[in-house]
C-alpha cells in the first residue's frame, strides 16, 4: 500500500470520511437503526457478525469509492474482518481508492470538571503494530466536552495530544477527536476554549508529524479556519453530533476547508429491509449530499 499515495488523498482531494466505527454500547442502537430488532441475535458475537455485514453492505456499494469518499473509519472488529475475502484495510484502499483509518479509543471515563476523558487503552502499540501490518493508514480517538470548564478541555486536549504522539511514534496519523456535545448549554463558549487549547497544543506539538482534528461543527462558522491551514495539521474534520444530514450538511457548509466524517447522518436513511438497489441509491444520495457539503462552501 502507497502511504504517500494515501497521504496525498488526505490532504489534497474532495472528499468526505466516512465514520464506520460504531462500537460497544452504540452497536445495539445502530443496528435498531438499521432495521434489525434485539432480538435478532443472542450475544455479542452475533451482535458484531450483523453489524460487519451492514458495513459490507456499505462498503461495497457501487457509491461508495474514492471518487467522493476519501476515507473511512473502521472498528477494531471490521478491521480484522474480510470483505469478499479480502482483508477490509487491503479491499478499501486496492478495490475502493479509501484510505483505512482504526478508531483505538475505548469508551469514556465518568464526567469530571464538565468532561468527560479517554478510558485507558491496554495493548495500544500491540494494536498500533497490527494496524500498521493490515494497511491502516492512521487512527481516531474520541472524548467528550460538556461544559466550558477551563481544567476540563485543558485536560481534554492534552490527552489528546499526549496519545497522538504515541500514535504517531508507529508512523500513523492520530485523528484527535474532543466532541462539544451539540447539547451542551454553552456549545460555543465550550469550543472558544477547546478552539484556544488546540491552538496551544498543536504549537507545542514535538517532533514533525501532522494530526488531524475531529470536531463537532461550530456555532461560530470558520471558528477552526487557522487549524485548517495550521503546517502540522493535515485535515480538520468535522462530526454530525446527532444533528439530522440536512442540517449537518448546512452548518458544514458554512465551514471553509472542513470536511466531514459522518457516522448517523451517512447512514441515517439506510434499512435492512431494502432491496440492493434501494439501499445503493439511498446511500448514493447521502454520500452526494454530504460529498457537496464538504467541497463546495457558501
Amino acid at each position: 500500500m502507497s502511504i504517500a499515495q494515501m497521504k496525498e488523498n488526505m490532504s489534497r482531494h474532495a472528499g468526505f470520511i466516512a465514520a464506520l466505527d460504531q462500537s460497544g454500547g452504540s452497536t445495539p442502537g445502530a443496528l435498531r437503526h438499521y432495521g434489525i430488532p434485539d432480538t435478532a441475535y443472542s450475544n455479542d458475537a452475533e451482535m458484531f457478525a450483523l453489524m460487519h455485514q451492514m458495513r459490507v453492505r456499505v462498503i461495497t456499494s457501487p457509491a461508495f469509492t474514492g471518487k467522493k469518499i476519501i476515507a473511512a473509519i473502521l472498528f477494531e472488529q471490521t478491521m480484522n474482518g474480510l470483505v469478499e475475502g479480502v482483508p477490509t484495510p487491503t479491499y478499501l484502499w486496492k478495490e475502493r481508492g479509501v484510505v483505512p483509518f482504526l478508531k483505538v479509543d475505548k469508551g469514556l471515563e465518568a464526567e469530571a470538571d464538565g468532561v468527560q476523558m479517554m478510558k485507558p487503552i491496554p495493548g495500544l502499540d500491540v494494536l498500533l503494530e497490527h494496524a500498521a501490518r493490515l494497511g491502516i493508514y492512521g487512527t481516531k480517538a474520541r472524548s467528550v466536552i460538556r461544559l466550558p470548564e477551563p481544567a476540563g478541555v485543558a485536560a481534554i486536549v492534552q490527552q489528546q495530544f499526549a496519545l497522538a504522539q504515541q500514535i504517531a511514534a508507529h508512523g500513523l496519523v492520530p485523528i484527535l477527536e474532543p466532541e462539544v456535545l451539540i447539547k451542551s448549554p454553552d456549545k460555543a463558549g465550550a469550543e472558544a476554549l477547546l478552539h484556544a487549547e488546540l491552538r496551544r497544543g498543536l504549537e507545542a506539538l514535538p517532533g514533525e508529524y501532522q494530526v488531524m482534528l475531529k470536531v463537532s461543527i461550530p456555532e461560530k462558522p470558520d471558528l477552526y479556519l487557522d487549524l485548517v491551514n495550521h503546517p502540522r495539521v493535515q485535515r480538520v474534520v468535522a462530526l454530525s453530533g446527532g444533528y439530522p444530514r440536512d442540517e449537518a450538511c448546512r452548518r458544514l457548509a458554512a465551514n471553509h476547508g472542513m470536511i466531514a466524517s459522518f457516522s448517523r447522518a451517512l447512514l441515517e436513511e439506510l434499512r435492512y429491509q431494502m432491496t440492493d438497489e434501494q439501499f445503493n441509491q439511498a446511500l448514493a444520495a447521502s454520500i452526494d449530499e454530504i460529498y457537496k457539503a464538504s467541497s463546495q462552501k457558501v
